[in-house]
């Protein structure tokens, strides 16, 4: 970090977040995983969870992605991002410290798109950590990586709208404590391209809501759960309509840059512990009368790791600091270039380290199988490899136009 200034704040959040992790996080990553064992239930809220989200708020080291003083830490992207990091080297560390998507963009849209009944209702609790929330775009029958192809219908009728659609992989919809959904969909097909899309809040137990079933990653159900959820005939008050009739569009980009790049921070530190773990059994593990670490090639993997790792990270202060200082707009190929390389790499790192360890690799004893289910689904969410390359790669050529033959 010495390449960037940071606030002594900052330097200090990072060494307590360091310390909670080494006296407290890792420990109870046995417990969690026992607690959810014993419960029977995919979606169980162990009580482990609760125990560190205590301890967290007593060392100061809540809502630490909220940039807004008073109910955040008050950090910038450029702090935030090793905090970031840092947490996403266990998959209990970000809940843990109220950190977790999709809460955390959430919270972002209420705090600057809701309205002060909105505020009281759900932000809040969010922001207390009491509260659970869900995000509902994606859609089984459209290719939702284009969110103009979004079809689900708000239909207005009075001082109401009428929902009706399917929407798939609604991260948070099965968490225990999921009050609320902010949902996308289509309030005017006949007005320009990206003003037909509207946000809206609505309660989970609104009636008309029904949640199918979680969708497995992998075959994991994770814990907060991928919801297929379908809407039928939901009444939603205009009032719960977002900034206003048309300004979906505009909200998912809002939404989505800060999004983007904490789940690049925290996918480098998946990549971090996974090369910590490799480097672990290596050295521990003989294979044909010397340590496997002995071999070349498992030396060219972890300079590699090293290497690459160092990089990503590099690209995402870099995304982290034009964020800060010139706005998401201008960081957009920043943005979208981090969101390809860090899970890319990341999971890499971690199917080296899987094959490093052999069987074991595979199976739930270490944290990589889990890591690499979620790092290969995060090539999809919030936008596929190939729409991020394309919006890349279309910027680019645009300083070129000049050069395209007349006509063409």
């Amino acid at each position: 970090m010495s390449l960037f200034d940071i606030s002594d704040k900052a330097k200090q959040l990072e060494v307590e977040l360091l310390d909670f992790m080494e006296s407290h996080v890792y420990p109870a990553e046995a417990v969690y995983d026992e607690q959810m064992r014993e419960s029977g239930n995919p979606h169980f809220q162990p009580p482990i969870l609760e125990e560190l989200k205590d301890e967290a708020k007593k060392r100061g080291l809540w809502n630490l992605f909220h940039p807004h003083p008073g109910t955040g830490a008050g950090l910038t992207n450029l702090e935030y991002a090793p905090l970031a990091e840092i947490m996403g080297r266990s998959h209990i560390a970000s809940e843990a410290c109220n950190c977790n998507a999709p809460d955390t963009g959430n919270m972002e849209v209420l705090e600057l798109f809701g309205t002060e009944e909105h505020k009281k209702k759900y932000l809040e609790p969010l922001l207390d950590g009491t509260m659970a929330s869900a995000f509902a775009m994606t859609e089984p029958r459209v290719a939702s990586s284009d969110a103009t192809n979004v079809e689900l219908s708000m239909v207005k009728d009075g001082d109401e709208y009428v929902l009706n659609g399917r929407k798939w992989f609604a991260s948070n919809a099965l968490h225990q404590n999921c009050k609320v959904m902010i949902v996308m969909g289509k309030t005017d097909p006949t007005a320009p391209t990206h003003r037909q899309q509207s946000m809206m809040v609505v309660p989970i137990d609104a009636p008309g809501v029904t949640v199918m079933r979680g969708l497995p990653v992998f075959g994991y159900q994770d814990r907060e759960g991928h919801a297929e959820i379908d809407f039928a005939d939901v009444r939603v008050p205009a009032k719960d309509v977002l900034k206003g009739e048309g300004e979906g569009f505009a909200i998912s980009q809002a939404r989505l840059g800060p999004g983007r790049i904490h789940h690049c921070m925290r996918a480098i530190g998946m990549a971090e512990r996974a090369l910590e773990l490799m480097c672990k059994r290596a050295q521990s593990r003989v294979t044909f009368g010397k340590p496997v670490a002995d071999n070349a090639n498992i030396q060219d993997w972890i300079a590699e790791a090293r290497i690459d790792i160092e990089m990503i990270r590099l690209l995402t202060l870099k995304a982290a600091y034009l964020m800060d200082t010139v706005g998401n707009k201008e960081a957009q190929t920043e943005i979208a270039a981090i969101k390809v390389a860090a899970p890319n790499i990341a999971l890499k790192i971690v199917d080296r380290a899987i094959q490093v360890h052999g069987g074991a690799g595979v199976t739930d004893d270490f944290p990589l199988a889990m890591a690499y289910a979620h790092l290969r689904t995060l090539r999809l969410a919030d936008g596929p490899d190939e729409v991020h390359k394309r919006a890349i790669a279309r910027r680019e050529l645009r300083q070129y136009r000049d050069r395209r033959p007349e006509g063409l």
